[in-house]
């Protein structure tokens, strides 16, 4: 997250010539001892009023050695731990019995040992309460159907903040979203009702709910009795927002925020947001278009001002507001640790970043350091800490100083005992002893003080520089240190080796992508030490054995092969041969052509409706020259980006600009620019930033236009809604004009929804099924686009007012009739049996100019009555004078037996017992016999009046599959269980299964 810079500290401690020493108390002892660190810090925490058996645990542990004390301050004064209602248990505070009067207030932690004290971050206490409503009930109130309408919520007191909803009538009959009509504002409790039915009429309660840490409240108010009068003549209505978010929302970074806006109208309005100074942010997810915009984790980013818009058929409202962006106090670099000497300096720098800008203080052991520290003694050893705050929070950076002082030692850090170097070469010792002030150091060489010269230098921090060395130069060399506490000195010896050389030093290549290409290095060395290779490419080592293959003879060289190279791989290469003494290096540059780097500094300028110029500087021509150049755009509408037309249609590869065509008005588009050369086609440059296109008039016209229906006296239009893509600007609406066929005046209506798709004309004079003729455009604040084709349209129709003529019903089997009348369009035929009542009857439906129907799914042996009725979109006509129909006797209820067969080279007769019909059936005029070879889908039928038939088997192996019923004027009889003839040219196996 990127916060605005805080407040810059400087804390320097001086030290000039103060020394203390300790003669006993309890010292923090170096190398053992170590301040408080904070591992649990405690948190604030809200407490039910009136709870008066719990208790409130506020945590505190540190770690440190010696193992730290603890002590607790409330309010800035001492909590009286020992009291029986204050116990510390290690260092966490636990309070019995908490009281809203005493307890309250703001808490924080002492850590503590003879390193040093430490504060933690504050805590708060306190008390939570919900008070009960009022006892008194609010008016009844009353509106007419279609209107909005609120229930004020008028919460007790409380504390924190409550959560809202409201019941209806009876607990818990909680009331919903439905469809975008109800509201609960989370902000005021209060209930918002977009458009009010007459169901609505009901007592409503509202119902808040407070959540503390280790509780639950809730209380509901008295009953708000809403009533819906009834209106026959409801009107539309546009929207009006009612629920506005403030002018201006302050929100804190990194926490959710969350707008709220609600509109009354008819029909309901919808709602969405958008962002006026910018893109609304992806996170805003659904509640883009509901009446709470929630944005999480909210970012500098995300400020500016935001808009919600209600709209329906009827008009649309809108409201603005401005969020700003805050954020509490955050580390940007913390102190750390110190150890100093005496008369050493010591800066400590603590940078805060936050929004309002914190401010910074500093602590030492626990109290106000209100002046710079200087004359540093060993008193002022101790922790340390910088606190940064603004009104979100309060940050805490601890670290321990400890001021030493100490004669010189070498123990932990003495000279090198063997100290190699290279014959040529140069090479330092060092000299750095624990002490405390610093001490004064000297170099000598057997007997001899080393001063400087043209081939030694003697540094004031005392490292020793030995240049061009020789044989001459072997031995014995000593630092001596020595402060007003002591002396002390310590030895190395200075072995001199031949130096490394490169013998063969790589040479400068260029390739093209792709291509490999050796890079060699040979060196010679002192054969008593090992010699170790390394490669550097632009002074990174070369590690990754996938992009680079080393080829070594163990000692004596280490080529490089670069396999494929690539354009990253272009640079400098530098072979290191490398002994413990010294190491000798070679360079080489490496070419690589390739295709272009991409563009850089795009901008889109001079926008205009359909088209806009592009501006960019040449990329990296990675060694061949730039030959063209590709323009690439994407939009909402685009599944990804594609090559967009320009002026010039080829862009040469000296070209900067551009201009980009054929682009939709009222669109937004970004853009990147790929450069290419004989080697291919470079990496896109970086997209440009959102532009959207100049606003224009529409140029096409909506589509699908139809409609007709409805209810008597109206006239139903319908269209498509325009896509995106052809709406060409803001305030997009429909124009429509349509009149009676053969009639001069057009009659004009405007539908200001981009999302309507109907608009019905009442009107009481209008005819039935009259023919209109309609035509649509579209319309924006720019102008207005072109007429459709005219279409036809009727009014809607009158239900019938004839009944069918000379209807005859006929059955045809046990469980099919079938009717006949006279032409009608769209009829409906109802049938019911003897003794049930009409309006049980079952429906059937036919269209158009039928004049029969069947009627399946009956039951045999039984009177039907008929009836047929004519229909339209309007409704359905009277029915026609009843017709009486007696299904058949149902078929026997038994499949043929004795089913034998016999083959006769490739034919197989089968033969079965003729099935005989009781009395109560209908007699058996002939069997039908459905067979299939193997590899056919569809069964095939044979009627036959005769027991048996002849059918072909296959001519290979495969199988017949055979099954036998009988029929009649009833239908179809049962089936003769399935069977399957296995046929083979040797012969045939007979087998009957059941197919499923």
């Amino acid at each position: 997250m990127k916060l605005e810079i805080g407040w810059l500290v400087n804390l320097i401690l001086c030290v000039c010539v103060c020394v203390c020493v300790l003669t006993g108390g309890d010292v923090c002892i170096t190398g053992h001892d170590s301040g408080p660190v904070f591992e649990e810090q405690p948190s604030s925490v809200v407490y039910p009023e009136g709870l008066s058996k719990g208790t409130v645990t506020l945590n505190c542990q540190a770690r440190a050695s010696p193992a730290a004390t603890y002590r607790w301050h409330v309010n800035g004064t001492n909590v009286p731990v020992g009291d029986l209602r204050y116990t510390l248990v290690a260092g966490n505070l636990v309070i019995s019995g908490p009281q809203y009067g005493s307890d309250g207030g703001s808490y924080q932690c002492l850590a503590m040992n003879r390193c040093g004290t430490i504060l933690s971050r504050v805590a708060n206490l306190k008390f939570g309460y919900l008070h009960d409503f009022s006892g008194e009930g609010q008016s009844p109130q009353t509106v007419y159907e279609g209107a909005g309408a609120f229930l004020a919520c008028q919460a007790p007191a409380h504390y924190p903040a409550l959560s809202y909803r409201w019941f209806v009538n009876d607990f818990p009959s909680f009331v919903k979203p439905d469809g975008g009509r109800w509201f609960v504002s989370q902000v005021t409790g209060n209930l918002y009702l977009a458009k009010a039915e007459p169901n609505d009429t009901a007592s409503y309660f509202c119902f808040t709910t407070i959540d503390m840490d280790i509780s639950t409240k809730s209380t509901f108010s008295k009953a708000n009795q809403l009533t819906v009068q009834p209106d026959a003549n409801t009107r539309k209505s546009a929207p009006a927002i009612k629920v506005r978010f403030p002018a201006e929302t302050y929100a804190l970074a990194g926490h959710t925020t969350q707008l709220e806006c609600f509109a009354y109208g008819n029909p309901i309005p919808k709602l969405r947001w958008r962002k006026v100074d910018g893109l609304l942010p992806s996170k805003a997810g659904a509640s883009a278009e509901g009446p709470i915009l929630t944005l999480p984790e909210i970012t500098f980013h995300d400020e500016g001002v935001y808009e919600c818009e209600a709209y329906n058929s009827e008009g649309r409202d809108k409201h603005q507001g401005r969020i700003n962006v805050q954020a509490q106090p955050e580390w940007l670099q913390v102190m750390s640790d110190s150890e100093v000497e005496i008369s050493s300096e010591l800066h400590w720098t603590c940078v805060a970043a936050g929004k309002p800008r914190p401010s910074i203080r500093w602590l030492r052991n626990g109290q106000p350091l209100s002046t710079q520290v200087i004359n540093l003694a060993l008193e002022d050893s101790g922790m340390y800490q910088c606190v940064a705050e603004n009104k979100h929070d309060t940050i805490y950076s601890n670290a321990e100083l400890r001021v030493q002082v100490q004669a010189p030692d070498f123990r932990s850090n003495p000279v090198r005992r063997l100290v190699p170097a290279a014959r040529g070469g140069q090479v330092m010792l060092e000299c750095r002893p624990r002490a405390a002030p610093k001490p004064t150091l000297f170099w000598s060489r057997g007997t001899e003080l080393l001063t400087n010269s043209s081939r030694v230098t003697v540094t004031p921090d005392g490292i020793l520089w030995i240049h061009n060395i020789s044989r001459a130069d072997e031995g014995k060399y000593t630092c001596f240190a020595e402060n007003y506490l002591g002396k002390a000195n310590s030895t190395g010896h200075l072995s001199v080796r031949d130096a490394t050389k490169i013998t063969l030093a790589p040479s400068n290549a260029d390739i093209n992508q792709e291509e490999n290409v050796t890079l060699q290095c040979h060196a010679s060395h002192d054969p008593t030490m090992d010699l170790t290779f390394t490669w550097a490419h632009n002074g990174a080592l070369v590690l990754d054995i996938i992009e680079f293959q080393l080829n070594s003879n163990y000692i004596q060289y280490w080529d490089l092969l670069i396999v494929s190279g690539q354009l990253s791989q272009a640079g400098t290469y530098s072979c290191t041969a490398q002994t413990v003494v010294d190491s000798a290096s070679a360079s080489a540059k490496l070419v690589v052509r390739g295709p272009p780097g991409p563009p850089g500094g795009l901008v889109v300028k001079n926008v205009a409706e359909t088209s806009a110029e592009l501006r960019w500087s040449r990329g990296y021509d990675n060694h061949s020259p730039i030959g063209k150049y590709v323009i690439m755009g994407c939009s909402p509408l685009s599944s990804g980006w594609r090559t967009m037309r320009t002026e010039p249609s080829n862009i040469e590869g000296n070209a900067e600009s551009a201009r980009v065509v054929g682009l939709l008005p009222w669109m937004d588009y970004e853009f990147q620019v790929i450069a290419s050369n004989i080697l291919g086609s470079g990496e896109p440059s970086m997209s440009s930033h959102t532009v959207r296109t100049q606003q224009a008039a529409p140029t096409v016209a909506p589509s699908g236009l139809g409609g007709g229906g409805g209810d008597r006296n109206e006239l139903i239009i319908t269209w498509t809604p325009m896509a995106r893509e052809y709406q060409n600007g803001d305030g997009f609406g429909y124009i429509l004009a349509f009149r009676k066929r053969n009639t001069p005046t057009w009659v004009v209506e405007r539908v200001s929804n981009v999302e309507s798709s109907r608009y019905v004309y009442s009107n009481q004079s209008l005819s039935p099924y009259c023919p209109f003729e309609v035509k649509i455009k579209a319309y924006n604040r720019k102008g207005e686009g072109p007429f459709s084709q005219i279409a036809l349209v009727h009014s809607a129709e009158e239900e019938p007012t004839v009944a069918p003529l000379r209807i005859n019903a006929t059955a045809l089997t046990a469980f099919e009739m079938q009717v006949s009348w006279d032409p009608v369009q769209h009829l409906s035929i109802r049938y019911w049996r003897q003794h049930e009542r009409e309006a049980a009857a079952d429906r059937v439906r036919t269209a158009g100019l039928e004049t029969t129907a069947r009627v399946a799914g009956l039951r045999p042996s039984t009177r039907y009555h008929v009836t047929v009725l004519a229909y339209n979109s309007a409704g359905t006509g009277p029915a026609s004078p009843k017709s009486t129909v007696t299904t058949r006797r149902p078929p026997p209820n038994r499949p043929p037996g004795n089913v034998f067969w016999k083959t006769d080279g490739s034919w197989v007769t089968v033969r079965w017992d003729h099935v005989k019909a009781l009395g109560n059936e209908s007699a058996v005029l002939g069997y039908k016999v459905l067979y299939k070879h193997e590899g056919q889908s569809a069964l095939k039928v044979l009627d036959k009046g005769k027991t048996s038939v002849t059918l072909p088997l296959p001519k290979d192996n495969g199988y017949v599959v055979l099954e036998i019923r009988s029929w009649g004027e009833g239908g179809d009889g049962a089936a003769h269980e399935t069977i399957a003839i296995i046929w083979s040219k040797r012969g045939y196996m007979k087998n009957r299964i059941l197919l499923i």
